[in-house]
């Protein structure tokens, strides 16, 4: 027997008794069950997005275990999270995409390809810049002594931003398949204008949705995927009603089209993909580290919305023990606010868009509106691996504030002449709490995964009222 849920414009099925592992009947239209043993929950199959409350009993994991976890994140598992808690119509199409992904990563043609497109079309390597003032400005309030910043400068790819890394190669996969068709869903529309660019350039139509409050901050990027040929879909909301609407736009076309995920989020093989084709930021940080002074960053620093420009800079590190991982999320008007995009720090396990990760939602397991000044990191939910280097403590995670945030984008302009997204600025923002702890001549990265064009006339109108 079942029931049906409204999700935006469209009608889904589902079962109108779901049944948790002690046999109690759950709240049909929101999944809400508990249980000792997570991989014992009984979870509907014909459902598209949902939220499932984490079981509260997370043990303690000692150095063997995390390696043992580890070996296993290509079968789509970090641990306890991702997955694919999909209907059953994904399952054959994930599979699908799981095996041609297998195959690209040793085919020397395609490998081939993809290297030439990022050094030819997208520019790559990207400088590992010295920010010789910004770092005088934190010795200069220190006693003269501190660490020394470089910045890794995705902000001049392509396009502007790190999300080209991953939609060249998902669109060169999406034409070795034989799809025409690309949707894409996006927030800041840095990944929505990659998305454009690489179907232009490989000659596939692309569709992205994004929403209507997005496309009134990010209007310029709006203007840019129109010029490179997409058709962008307004959509009642923000990203997360955005890529619930691209998802459901897919699964009525999945023989004739290719959904290009933007970021670590989703069901496998997604988060994976996406990770695989940004982790080309920390190899080359690795290289020019070692060329520049001889050694590894000691220290990591990325903004965190779902985690793809920071796994693309820490997944090369992710076994070095004598490199910090630090990962910034939108702590927005305030943590105690309410209006806020920090899921590691105020969020809960649960399962939405296919995967089990952390997210925000409240104690119906609804999920909670996401807010920042970065548009980009307005996520109700990070990625399954990032979840994954929160728990077992490999990565560190902490927050800054818009006000924060704008003004650590100030403040390398002045002094740097450089531009920075707002969701890069974030990162940035932390080396106020971050550089009086370190000691003189420790080596910060700061990965600026993006320009801050579109944000220039959000920026000056805040800062002049």
């Amino acid at each position: 027997m079942s029931s049906s849920i409204q999700f935006s414009h469209q009608t889904l099925a589902v079962p109108r008794k779901i049944l948790g592992p002690e046999g109690k009947i759950c709240n049909p239209f929101v999944v809400v069950c508990r249980a000792s043993d997570p991989d014992t929950r009984t979870l509907p199959r014909n459902s598209s997005t949902f939220s499932l409350k984490k079981p509260l009993m997370i043990t303690k994991k000692s150095p063997h275990d995390i390696h043992d976890e580890r070996k296993v994140i290509s079968t789509g598992k970090s641990g306890r999270f991702g997955g694919k808690f999909v209907p059953e119509i994904l399952m054959t199409c994930l599979t699908q995409l799981e095996a041609e992904f297998n195959l690209v990563l040793h085919d020397f043609q395609f490998q081939e390809e993809l290297r030439t497109a990022l050094r030819d079309y997208i520019g790559r390597e990207t400088p590992l810049y010295f920010a010789e003032r910004l770092t005088d400005y934190y010795k200069d309030k220190n006693g003269g002594e501190g660490p020394e910043i470089y910045l890794k400068r995705e902000d001049l790819s392509h396009l502007g931003a790190h999300k080209i890394n991953n939609a060249i190669a998902q669109a060169m996969i999406a034409k070795r398949m034989g799809l025409k068709s690309v949707l894409a869903a996006t927030g800041a529309g840095q990944h929505g204008v990659a998305a454009a660019a690489a179907c232009a350039k490989l000659s596939l139509e692309c569709t992205v949705f994004m929403g209507k409050i997005d496309m009134e901050k990010q209007a310029s990027n709006v203007l840019s995927m129109k010029l490179l040929g997409a058709q962008v879909k307004p959509v009642e909301g923000t990203l997360k009603d955005a890529s619930s609407e691209a998802i459901r736009n897919w699964v009525g076309n999945l023989e004739t089209t290719y959904y290009l995920m933007g970021t670590v989020v989703g069901p496998h093989p997604c988060p994976m993909m996406v990770r695989e084709f940004q982790s080309v930021i920390g190899m080359e940080t690795r290289r020019q580290a070692m060329e520049k002074w001889g050694g590894k960053p000691d220290v990591l620093v990325a903004c965190v919305g779902s985690g793809s420009n920071a796994l693309g800079l820490f997944h090369e590190f992710n076994g070095d023990q004598d490199v910090r991982l630090i990962g910034i999320e939108a702590a927005g008007l305030g943590l105690d606010s309410g209006r806020h995009s920090a899921t590691l720090s105020r969020g809960e396990v649960g399962i939405y868009h296919g995967a089990m990760s952390y997210l925000l939602q409240d104690e119906e397991g609804q999920i909670l509106a996401p807010h920042s000044i970065g548009v980009g990191l307005e996520h109700p939910r990070v990625g399954p691996e990032v979840s994954f280097l929160k728990e077992t403590g490999q990565a560190e995670f902490y927050s800054a504030t818009d006000e924060e945030a704008i003004d650590a984008c100030q403040r390398l302009c002045r002094l740097e002449g450089i531009i920075p997204s707002l969701e890069s600025s974030h990162a940035l923002a932390f080396l106020e709490k971050l550089c009086p702890t370190l000691a003189n001549g420790t080596k910060v990265v700061v990965n600026v995964s993006g320009r801050g064009d579109k944000d220039a006339a959000t920026v000056l109108e805040l800062i002049q009222t």
